[in-house]
């Protein structure tokens, strides 16, 4: 579905990706791992065409770098950034609202069910983006790129700054949507990620440095750890 071959982006002399090769199948969940700067965000902006990039991305066997933003948007790549940008003058049910703008009759995720999935927003429709908190604001990133239909879920460090049992209740519904929906993920909770991945990617200043099953990188904590500048990593 989604092949990167010897990616290469640049800021002016900082080369923030370099070589980078990744597939994402049909059914699968990749994750994306690394410490802050390794060129993780980058390489999603280049996926959905926010970046300039060298190399090859195809998505459904299209170069995305024709595709455009806009192009990428229609054809199911749904990327949800670091940050989660709500609107913060509409509404819960509004932010969706936009959302299901991209789905262009694609069959997905209705607003009952990201509902069902995130049952803390229901009671929230009406209340705006700005009084929501930031595990709630998370809840509408991820609902909204549902309703929009994704076929590749992209999801940019979707536990940060968030408190434990938001993340579980964010997890436990990606949990649900990969059986749906395959996902290319940005995590900084390195256990928690490969507790939803199928394989799993470690950039280092731009570079993959190690590549492997779920469970290899698992059983690897302590090398991963070291890759990670993290203490070793427990699933």
């Amino acid at each position: 579905m989604l092949e990167v071959r010897d990616l290469e982006v640049t800021y002016g002399p900082v080369r923030a990706v370099r070589g980078l090769s990744l597939t994402v199948n049909d059914g699968e969940v990749v994750a994306l791992l690394g410490p802050n700067g390794a060129g993780k965000t980058s390489t999603l902006r280049a996926i959905t065409a926010l970046a300039t990039y060298a190399g090859s991305i195809t998505f459904d066997g299209r170069e995305v770098r024709s595709l455009g933003v806009e192009g990428c948007a229609k054809a199911g790549l749904i990327h949800v950034p670091e940050g989660r940008h709500v609107f913060p003058t509409l509404t819960v049910h509004e932010n969706l609202q936009v959302g299901a703008t991209a789905a262009r009759g694609r069959p997905g995720y209705s607003f009952d069910d990201v509902y069902d999935l995130f049952p803390a927003l229901d009671r929230l429709r009406n209340r705006e983006g700005w009084g929501l908190s930031g595990g709630e604001q998370q809840m509408v990133a991820v609902a909204r790129a549902l309703v929009a239909a994704p076929r590749l879920l992209l999801l940019d460090e979707p536990s940060l700054g968030l408190a434990p049992i938001v993340v579980k209740a964010v997890f436990a519904a990606l949990a649900e949507v990969r059986s749906r929906t395959p996902i290319l993920l940005v995590e900084q909770n390195t256990a928690q990620a490969l507790t939803l991945a199928d394989h799993g990617t470690v950039l280092v200043q731009g570079q993959a440095v190690l590549t492997g099953g779920a469970d290899e990188l698992s059983d690897r904590s302590a090398v991963l750890a070291s890759y990670l500048g993290q203490k070793e990593i427990v699933s």
